[in-house]
Parts: C-alpha cells; structure tokens; sequence
C-alpha cells in the first residue's frame, strides 16, 4: 500500500512539473493528452535545464511515432558523423492512411498542366531547426512543438490537423549542434554562471556554427554542396511546402526577430511581390500577437535580406512557399548577462516556441491562400519563362566532362529540367559539341530557378547586402555557358536523368610503352593522386604535344599526365592495375601509346616532361584562422581528390617538424601567436623549397611580417577637397555601400603557367568578398591571373572598389629561395561550389613545387 503511495505521489509530482512547464512554454487554457510523454518526462529533466543532445531529441520523436497515430518517423539521410537526419510527420490519422495520395495530389500544384482542387487540400508546413549548431533553443523548441502538436486536445487541434500535415525537422546541422551541446553542458555551473566572459558562453574553434566540415549548411540550400543538405532537398521537392521555417540564434543583446526581411533591394529579383506584400505581412499579425502575449520584444524589416537563394528562408519562396526567417537573442549557453537582463536558455526556447505555434496557426487559417499561391506561383513561372526573350541557356566545357556533368547534377537536384545538346552550336566564341553541352529551356516551370542559375545581376536597389549579391552558378562551375534567344536554333534529345551523367570511362587497353592523362578533366588530381599514393611514378607536361593515339592524332595540352611503363620499380602488371583503378575512381578516359615521339611539340622523354612528387600538405587551424575557409579546403580534398591533409593547431605549430611536409596551407586568420620565432621558420623552409599557399587575408599577414616580399595597394581613393557633412543616421548604409560583400568578376589567366595548367581559357571567374588589393609582381612570370580592364560579372560593387579591382591581381607568385609563396587572393574554393577556381588549388598542390625551377632546369647543362 505504501508502495502505491508512493507511486502515486511520484507520479502527481511529475504531473505538476509538467504542468509548470507546459503553462510557461505554451497558451494557457490548453488541454493536453496524459497519455503523450512530454519532453521533461521522457528526457528526465527539465526542457531548457540541459542542452539536449541529438540522439536524445531522435528518441524522443520515435517515442511520440509510437505513442501516438498522429505522428510518423522517418530518417532522411545521415550526417558525416553518422547521425540520422530525422523528420517527425503530424497529422490527422485519418489524413495519415491516405498521405501519399495527398503529397502526389499536393505536387500537382507545381505542374501547371494539371488540375487539382485545393478545397479540401491539407496545407503543407515544414517547421525547420537549429541549422547553426551552436544556436540550439530551437531544436529543443521542435520538441515542445512536436509535443504540443501531437498532446493537444480539443476541437481547434483536430482541425489543425486535418487541414494540415506538419513536418518538424528538430535539426538541420546534427553534428555541429552536438558539438556546442557537448561544451555547454561540459562547463555548465551549479549554479549556472551568467557572466559572458565564463567559458561556457565562449566556444573555442571551430565552434559548433558549421557542419563537420565546418561549411555554413544556411548558404547550401542553392549550391548543395554538403550531405545534409542534398538530403535535405530530396524531401523537400517531394513535399513543397507552402510553409518552411528557419530558426535562428543572434547576440544575447538582441531581443527577437521574424519577417518581413529588409524591403526592396534585399528581396530576392525572382520571387513575385505577392510573397513580401501580401504573405509576409499577413503572418507578421501573427508573430506579433504570439510574442505581445508574453512580452516579448520583437523587430522586423531592418538588417536580414531575403536575396541569396541559398538561405534556408529564401529557397521555398522560389518554389512558391513562404520561407520564414527567426532569430532570438542567445544565452549561448544556459543563462547569460545581457545588457538588461539576465537571458535564460528557457526564455529563448519559448520565443521560439511561440512563434512555431503561430506558423501553424497562420499557415492552417490561411490555407487556400497558401495553395492558391503556390498554384499560380508555378503557372506565372511557366508564362514568364514563355515570354522571355531568352529561350534557352547552354553551357558545356568539351573538354571537362567531370566539371560539365557536375553543374548537370546540381541542376537536376534542383528539379531543372536539363537536355543534352543533339547538334553542334557555336555561339560568339564558344564552341559547344553534340553530347558534351547541355540545353536548360526558360519554357519550364523551374524558370525562376533558371534565372537563379544563369543570370547576372549589376543593377540593385539596395547597396547593403547581408551576404552575397551575386550568385550565379553557372560563373562559379567556370562552364561556357550562353543565353540563346529565339534567332539562335539548336536541336536537343530527351531530357537527362541522374543515371545519364554517371561517369562511364572507356575501358584501358593495357600499354607496354606509357599511358596519357588528361589534366584539363576536373577528377585528373583523383587519378594522380591515386597513382603516387601507389608509388607509381608519373611525369607532367609542363608544355603541350600531339600525339598519335588509336591511329588518330590528338592534343595534349599543360600538365598532361604521363605513366611511363618502364620508368617504374612496379611491374607492368602493376601499373596497369592501378591505372585501371585510377580510371574508375576518377570516371576518366586514359589513353595508351606505343612510342615515345609525337607528332608535334616536346616528346615524353623531354625535360619539359616533368616527375611530379606526392603532396605532403599540412594545414594550419585553429584559434584566429577561417574554419570555414580551411573547412572548404579540407572537404574538397577529402571528396574530390581523396587526398588526406594534416590539420595542425596553430598553438602546436612549434613541434612541426616542417621537412615532413613539402606544402603548407594558410588561410586567412590572425597567426601572431607565431611570432618572429614561426615566421623565420616558416621562411626558412621554404628558402629550402618548401611551397606556402596563402589564401586571403593570410596574403596580408604574411605581407606584413615581412614572410615575403610583396606590396599591398594603398589605399588610393582621393580626398574631396571639401568633407561633405552627412546625417549619422546614413553611416551605416554610406559604409556598407562600400563593402565588397560578395559579387563575381572576371580575371586573365596565364594557361601556361603550372597554376593554370588544365584551364583552356584564359576567362576564368573568380569570386570576390574582400578589401585586399595586392600589387602585381616585379617578376613579369609571377602574376598568374589578373582582373581584366572591365571585370564585373555579376553582383554589387561601389564605384570606387570597382576602380581598385580593375587590372589587380587575384594569383600572385612570390619566389623565396628555392621555394615559394602562392599568393591566392580570392579564394578559388569558394563555399565548396567554387569548381572554377579549385584547379588552381589543384595546380598548387601537384606542381607547386616546380615553380620557379621549371626554367632554371632547362638552362642547366
């Protein structure tokens, strides 16, 4: 009996913290079934005491599938660390045994040839959390959300549910978000500290912002350059919602933010105005009531922008949903001093709790609107797309299919529908070849996405972006690619699917004498670096040759990779299986010879042919260095060369024994901890012929510490004779307006340098986000690529950072003894998606070294 007692005393106890917590995070008046576990229950704390991990949150979702036929589990994919990316689908039971009938009928709103009633059409809602780790209340207020969804009773919840199916994604960046989760529970105090300075709210590098390769995942809705968000997609185009949240953390001064963005200027060009004159407003009465009602401070229209395509708030507005941005003043940990009050981890949650609710509540009151939306999005996206005076873009590199069928996949994923090139096309100057350029037609309903693809953009409303102001992908894939107009005629075939552009390599006849690679195929350093991990020996032309392959001459031109069969301490049978692995790994054609003479240019025995050594590349991280810069580069060797590299922490920099590595990578950052001691090394190593790659604002650092020998450009931008006065109030827009904040110009590549190896034009796009302007070389062999005369592209630019990018310098090369600096003042590995600039990289890497001793080996008898 006492037993019982106590049991039943127990579990009315849990009941009242229960119910503490449900009246402080939810609407009062709300009945809930007792039935359904709430987070604190099945958690065994509290919702806001500790920083819920992810796996936790997962079991959560799987217990409410459980628990209850509202709600359905599934995982969408896995992160790099493994963890499942799950989503948690609420919705009427009755609406669940018919619910793949109700996404196929809901798809047909994107298909303006179909017809389809939305009267009694469920309104599709994807609540999306937490994509920056470390800003963490949201994925705890998924949970709450998921509970009160689910939990609650009464007639209004069966009606939400009916008219809606909601799916709750609790987590966008699982492995950056247990990141931070571990550190802030790690130096939690009893009792919590609120003092800013505690390391609890100070997260050391890389932070838990980014994903495992340390990538920003709210800038890769567009280039979809990470797992997490090509998984992500594919639920997406199978349910376009017509509402997509993206919750968000911002300084613990702040209080909340939701939309509407910055008008005009910010919005992005494609999306109709009905998205932020009609939708936006409508649900701001939402959030404003919901955040009224708890006293909550709010802002709305000032400082986020809703242009770059690639945010996780801007995407579905492209699709005719209403993307929706929030951001809550953090506690960056569990409770901290801001400058009125003390911020708890639990006031954060219940913001964004709140304004969750008021998303569905908006969404399911305004139902046919929402679908009435979408339906005519795509409709007005197909007329648009007819009336153009651009009926078709096609782009295509003939000799980089590896790099062309790259961009194909991105279009593809991006539900663009994309057609082979059936007939030969030459437009202006380029050249496009039957199966080797693509046709994307403006007559399809994906046109806005198109537009986001292919256009350039120089003219702007605004001149303060919050990100980037260009963002054309095809300039960033560094493709020939050109808008056709109605005069131009082209042939397509049948639309490509993802099987099409698999890579298929011929199979490799076995040589007795020496097998060709290709170097100007993107996937070349994959087989190169597969063969000299393999200790095969491999030699590159540092000069072009024609050679007679299958009976046929051929070109060959920099840095094409010769095997010599002989030339080995393998056997014949060795090399060949290598190169045969070599070619499928890499999906590249490798050709076999039987003679060492070609019929035009040097021979494979030439000094110009020349022993290319295996990279042993350390990188410096850490504290005051760029993750995501590093992360960039760490990620494109990983998938695209599978090449390990050493990530060494700039404080340990003192034990690198430094003769164990031939390059070394800085990226932009503060390396003072260094000293003079590391900057004598760092100059020594190379006088011995060590290769540094510095990338940005490494560039000025190692300028200004006298690393090596090069000139940044003064400032010249002239004095008025007269300091016009201006009102304080216009500082912020008269600065910004003069930030490069990310916009696309066009350099003037050396092809025939050993950076520019590869590239068969000299037009090579690079993008732009900074402030340094380097002098060009006093050597006249040194500047590898420069801004031309008329450089802009694509984006925003001040007039006088225009003048200052004119005839610059983007590639540098300084010479330091037998060695040397590669000055790389843009980064060529932009976002991941860069695929234009990621050869120089290449370059650097693999023949790096033979800068600068390529000549003086000819001169030497």
């Amino acid at each position: 009996m006492k037993n019982l007692l106590l049991v039943f005393l127990l579990s009315l106890l849990i009941q009242i913290e229960s119910n503490g917590q449900n009246n402080y995070f939810f609407p009062s008046g709300t009945s809930f079934d007792p039935a359904i576990p709430t987070p604190e229950q099945f958690l065994g704390y509290p919702v806001g005491d500790w920083h819920t991990r992810h796996d936790r949150i997962v079991s959560y979702f799987e217990e409410l599938a459980r628990v209850s036929p509202k709600a359905h589990f599934q995982i969408i994919g896995y992160t790099y660390e493994r963890r499942p990316q799950v989503v948690l689908t609420i919705t009427s039971p009755e609406n669940y045994t018919k619910i793949d009938a109700i996404q196929k009928e809901h798809a047909k709103l994107a298909d303006p040839s179909q017809s389809v009633s939305i009267a009694d059409m469920p309104v599709i809602v994807t609540l999306g959390y937490n994509v920056h780790g470390n800003e963490p209340s949201s994925s705890e207020a998924a949970m709450l959300t998921a509970y009160y969804m689910v939990a609650r009773q009464g007639e209004e919840a069966n009606k939400t549910l009916s008219e809606s199916v909601i799916h709750i994604d609790p987590n966008y960046n699982p492995d950056g978000r247990d990141r931070h989760t571990t550190w802030a529970n790690m130096y939690k105090g009893f009792p919590p500290v609120a003092d800013p300075m505690d390391r609890e709210h100070n997260e050391e590098w890389p932070r838990g912002r980014t994903n495992h390769y340390w990538f920003d995942l709210n800038r890769d809705w567009l280039p979809l350059v990470h797992v997490e968000s090509q998984n992500r997609m594919e639920f997406f185009h199978k349910w376009l919602p017509n509402v997509c949240t993206d919750y968000h953390e911002m300084g613990t001064n702040g209080t909340n933010f939701f939309e509407p963005t910055k008008p005009y200027g910010s919005e992005n060009p494609v999306v109709p105005r009905d998205n932020y004159d009609k939708l936006n407003p409508l649900f701001e009465k939402y959030f404003v009531k919901a955040l009224d009602d708890i006293g909550s401070l709010y802002w709305a229209k000032e400082v986020f922008d809703n242009s770059y395509p690639g945010y996780g708030s801007t995407y579905p507005d492209i699709h005719g949903g209403l993307g929706l941005v929030f951001e809550q003043a953090s506690s960056r940990g569990h409770v901290q001093q801001s400058s009125t009050k003390i911020v708890t981890f639990p006031f954060t949650i219940r913001n964004h709790v709140r304004t969750s609710l008021a998303t569905v509540l908006a969404s399911v009151e305004n139902r046919e609107l929402l679908l009435k939306h979408q339906q005519d999005f795509f409709k007005s996206a197909l007329e648009e797309g007819k009336k153009s005076s651009i009926k078709a873009y096609v782009f295509g590199d003939s000799q980089d299919k590896g790099r062309t069928n790259a961009f194909v996949d991105l279009l593809l994923k991006h539900r663009i529908d994309t057609y082979p090139l059936s007939s030969d096309l030459t437009v202006g100057a380029n050249r496009y070849e039957k199966g080797k350029a693509f046709v994307v037609p403006t007559d399809q309903r994906q046109y806005r996405m198109v537009r986001s693809m292919f256009e350039k953009v120089t003219k702007f409303y605004d001149s303060v972006f919050y990100d980037a102001s260009a963002w054309t992908m095809s300039l960033g894939y560094g493709l020939p690619n050109d808008a056709l107009s109605a005069s131009v005629k082209y042939t397509k075939g049948e639309k490509v699917k993802a099987e099409d552009i698999v890579a298929k390599p011929a199979p490799v006849a076995k040589s007795d004498y020496a097998y060709l690679i290709e170097w100007n195929e993107y996937y070349a350093p994959k087989a190169l670096y597969h063969l000299l991990e393999n200790k095969v020996f491999v030699k590159a032309a540092f000069k072009p040759f024609v050679a007679v392959v299958n009976g046929v001459k051929k070109n060959f031109g920099y840095g094409t990779l010769v095997v010599s069969v002989a030339d080995q301490n393998l056997s014949q049978e060795e090399v060949y299986t290598y190169i045969k692995e070599a070619s499928k790994i890499s999906g590249l054609d490798i050709y076999t010879v039987d003679t060492g003479i070609t019929s035009e240019g040097v021979y494979l025995g030439s000094g110009n042919v020349q022993t290319v050594e295996l990279p042993k590349v350390a990188m410096l991280i850490g504290e005051g260095s760029s993750s995501t810069e590093a992360g960039a580069i760490w990620h494109m060797l990983d998938t695209k060369v599978g090449m390990p590299i050493t990530k060494v922490d700039t404080y340990q920099f003192d034990r690198l024994k430094l003769s164990d590595y031939n390059t070394i990578i800085i990226v932009s950052g503060n390396y003072s901890m260094l000293g003079e001691k590391g900057v004598e090394r760092l100059k020594s190593w190379m006088q011995d012929g060590g290769t540094l790659i510095l990338q940005r604002y490494a560039v000025n650092w190692a300028i200004n510490n006298k690393l090596i020998n090069e000139q940044l450009t003064k400032d010249k931008e002239e004095k008025e004779k007269t300091i016009k006065r201006m009102d304080y109030v216009t500082a912020q827009d008269y600065f910004g307006a003069k930030q490069i904040g990310g916009s696309i110009y066009v350099t003037d590549l050396d092809i025939t340098h050993p950076l520019g190896f590869g590239y068969t034009s000299r037009n090579l796009p690079m993008y732009r986000n900074h402030t340094i302007f380097l002098e060009p070389s006093n050597n006249p062999f040194s500047t590898v690529a420069k801004y031309t005369a008329n450089p802009l592209l694509s984006g925003y630019v001040h007039a006088s950072n225009l003048e200052k990018i004119k005839n610059s310098v983007s590639v540098e090369v300084s010479s330091v003894g037998r060695g040397r600096a590669i000055l790389f003042v843009d980064d060529p590995t932009f976002r991941g998606y860069w695929y234009g600039g990621n050869k120089l990289f290449f370059n650097a890497l693999f023949f790096g070294s033979h800068i600068g001793t390529s000549q003086r080996g000819q001169q030497e008898h």
